[in-house]
C-alpha cells in the first residue's frame, strides 16, 4: 500500500497524508495507537517514522470530527461518516489516476504535469477532507457534485482543446 508510494517520492511526507494513511489503515481493521505508528515504519521500510505527537493528536482531531472511534479495548475503527470520507478519497485517487494515465500518455512533459498535479489534487483533497466539518450542507453538496461531475467525465471521455471530445482508451 504506502511503501510503493514511499518508493516514488522519498522521504517527503506531505501536508495530510498522515490523516489520509490513518483512515485507509482503518478501513481494513481495528489498531491502537502504536499499532498505527509501528506499521508506517514498516511500509516505508523505515524512511517514515511518526511520533506519537503526530499521531495521537490527529488520531483526537479525528475522534472529534466524529471519522473514527475508539473500542472499549484502546483500539481505533472508522465510524460510518469515515468510512464515508475513506470511499470519497478513494473516488478522487481513481480521478486522479485515469487523468494521470493520460497525461503519461504524453510522454516526458505528461509526466512532469502529472506529478505537480497529483501534488496539487492531493493537498487540496486533504484540505477538503480536514475542513468537511466546519462546511455547511450547501458546501458540502457543492464539493460532492464537483466530486460527481469529475467520475462523470471520467465515464470514457475528456474535453480536448477547442472543446471537442476525445475518447480515452
Amino acid at each position: 500500500m504506502i511503501s510503493e508510494w514511499f518508493q516514488r517520492v522519498g522521504s517527503s511526507v506531505p501536508r495530510g497524508f498522515s490523516r489520509y494513511f490513518i483512515l485507509e489503515l482503518l478501513k481494513e481493521k481495528t489498531y491502537t495507537g502504536k499499532e498505527i505508528i509501528d506499521y508506517a515504519v514498516k511500509q516505508s521500510n523505515g524512511i517514515w517514522k511518526p511520533s506519537p505527537g503526530l499521531i495521537y493528536p490527529l488520531l483526537g482531531r479525528l475522534l472529534d470530527e466524529n471519522l473514527i472511534e475508539e473500542t472499549k479495548d484502546g483500539r481505533y475503527q472508522l465510524t460510518k461518516k469515515g468510512a464515508e470520507t475513506a470511499q470519497d478519497v478513494d473516488k478522487i485517487n481513481d480521478i486522479v489516476k485515469k487523468q494521470l494515465e493520460v497525461l503519461f500518455r504524453l510522454g516526458n512533459v505528461g509526466k512532469f504535469v502529472a506529478i505537480d498535479l497529483l501534488e496539487k489534487i492531493s493537498s487540496m483533497g486533504s484540505i477538503l477532507s480536514s475542513n468537511i466539518t466546519n462546511m455547511t450542507d450547501e458546501e458540502t453538496q457543492k464539493y460532492k457534485k464537483f466530486l460527481q461531475d469529475e467520475l462523470n467525465k471520467m465515464d470514457g471521455k475528456k474535453v480536448g482543446k477547442a472543446g471537442k471530445k476525445i475518447k480515452i482508451e
